[in-house]
């Protein structure tokens, strides 16, 4: 049975812990935080510590923090002979300055409080050491159907993709929450067309699946829409969407 510590307290480290912690191959041994508050929705599950001198002694540690942090709590552990790893998709795995250093990388969104199955999740790996890939794959195996080896180049340019098909899509459903409510329509309306736009390219090439005035060439609509938003960095995202989407389709128009 392989021992895990967790070094984090946040969305993605309370999601992890909740994977790990009802898989019968591996066990977690210890989550460690800065923040004893933070620590306490783990106490009673695991052995819980907020001082870096009384970490123990693991087969991997898996660092779940902001990225910018990730070095500085590598650092903690320069006296362990486990694997260390981060959980980013934007940073090099050559982020942790250890010898036998990895990267264990679920994409997908975390929020708190919104359970996760997680056998569906793709987790990306990366080592330094072979050895140590055959341990993380292991790892990862146990608690999702999707495992992938790709490199830190590789990763940032899919990390890249994912916040234009997640981040950036969560801020355009946010304008139009924002102009239904203006008009005192309900959101709601709009579900059932985000969950096609979704289903859609599941089954089809995303080119395939655009539709819209942009698409159509409708430049009519186009103005009405520009004349109806009055606020000018949302004008400003319609109008360069919508170029983009006619400069990608512009044979067909």
């Amino acid at each position: 049975m392989y021992s895990i510590i967790l070094l984090g307290t946040g969305n993605l480290a309370t999601h992890l812990f909740n994977a790990f912690i009802v898989q019968s191959q591996v066990r977690i041994v210890q989550v460690y935080g800065r923040n004893p508050e933070r620590l306490k929705k783990f106490e009673s599950r695991v052995e819980t510590c907020s001082d870096s001198t009384k970490i123990k002694d693991a087969d991997v540690y898996i660092i779940a923090v902001k990225d910018d942090a990730i070095s500085d709590v590598a650092q903690l552990l320069y006296s362990k002979k486990g694997v260390v790893v981060h959980t980013s998709g934007a940073m090099e795995m050559d982020c942790i300055p250890l010898t036998n250093r990895g990267v264990f990388y679920p994409l997908q969104t975390f929020t708190k409080g919104k359970p996760l199955n997680f056998k569906d999740i793709p987790i990306c790996l990366e080592t330094s050491e072979n050895s140590s890939m055959k341990l993380l794959r292991y790892l990862a195996e146990q608690i999702t159907n999707n495992v992938h080896e790709i490199d830190s180049e590789q990763r940032k340019k899919l990390h890249l993709a994912a916040v234009f098909a997640n981040n950036f899509t969560s801020y355009l459903y946010q304008i139009s929450k924002d102009i239904c409510e203006k008009e005192g329509l309900p959101f709601s309306l709009l579900r059932p067309l985000i969950l096609e736009t979704a289903e859609k390219v599941q089954i089809m090439h995303p080119h395939e699946a655009q539709t819209g005035p942009a698409r159509r060439g409708d430049l009519g609509s186009i103005q009405n829409h520009i004349g109806l938003l009055e606020n000018e960095q949302q004008t400003k995202i319609y109008k360069l969407l919508s170029e983009a989407i006619q400069e990608t389709h512009e044979k067909k128009l």
